[in-house]
């Protein structure tokens, strides 16, 4: 019961934080929220957000990474690097998009209880494995929503039509920019988290992991083609955004299309 109550709680604050920027995009006369009300909500529904976490994936029987956990848990990562990334960074209308997905996320966990340990007797290598890939995850992702945002921006401005939250936007160099800062360092955190992998990967096969590292791996060169692209050609506009969101849809297929497989398809059977 305290459990769903305080998943209710971080719901709501998530909520309204992305309320709050939605306000501040959206609206053009009357009360206007600065920007540090939002993100101190959401600052809160963190904390709450931690806890629950402490509470449902941290136990004695080790690290429980079933797939609504681990879900609730990457959304919390997310988070906290969207908003420490806000203090200093103009990336807080991410939030809009971002926020109502970590609630929902929240509430399935509190819902849909399942258990998939990761044991205490597991390797270092697993650990950091898994520590490497829940933050390259979570720091392209912050990349997908950027490249929406740009999407969305770059649309308008070819069309002359600068109208509403596209005024409150960051210019369209300076949002290119931080999209490619979040590819960059998702990029080296998603080939730590593959070299890390490999340490202890032994059957692929037997493993049941050999979907998840050829996607992986394809995601890996996806982003490498990118930044290369960048780097050599100067890449940008709706190219840098098709790649990055290409990229990111294989990701998604690599970590949460293959935890569907093994806990919902495979494993009841």
């Amino acid at each position: 019961m305290t459990h769903t109550l305080f998943a209710t709680v971080a719901t709501l604050c998530y909520l309204a934080a992305a309320g709050l920027i939605g306000l501040r995009l959206f609206r053009k006369e009357g009360w206007i929220p600065e920007r540090q009300l939002a993100i101190g909500v959401g600052f809160v529904g963190l904390l709450l957000h931690s806890g629950l976490l402490w509470d449902s994936i941290f136990s004695q029987g080790g690290i429980n990474l079933g797939f609504y956990h681990a879900l609730a848990l990457t959304s919390w990562t997310i988070c906290a690097l969207l908003l420490v990334s806000s203090l200093t960074k103009p990336v807080d209308n991410l939030g809009l998009i971002l926020l109502p997905a970590a609630a929902l996320s929240l509430m399935l966990e509190a819902n849909f209880a399942e258990v998939a340990f990761l044991r205490p007797t597991a390797s270092w290598a697993l650990k950091i494995h898994v520590l490497l890939s829940m933050l390259a995850y979570s720091l392209l992702t912050l990349a997908a929503g950027q490249a929406i945002l740009l999407a969305v921006q770059d649309r308008h401005l070819h069309q002359r039509q600068p109208r509403g939250f596209i005024r409150t936007l960051p210019p369209l160099q300076t949002m290119e920019s931080l999209l490619f800062e979040m590819i960059g360092a998702g990029f080296v955190l998603l080939t730590l988290a593959l070299l890390s992998g490999f340490a202890f990967l032994e059957n692929m096969f037997a493993q049941h992991l050999v979907h998840k590292t050829v996607l992986s791996v394809l995601a890996w060169l996806v982003f490498g083609g990118l930044l290369v692209g960048r780097f050599r050609n100067g890449w940008r506009g709706k190219t840098a955004i098709i790649w990055t969101l290409g990229g990111f849809a294989i990701l998604i297929l690599a970590y949460f299309g293959t935890k569907i497989v093994l806990e919902f398809i495979v494993q009841p059977g």
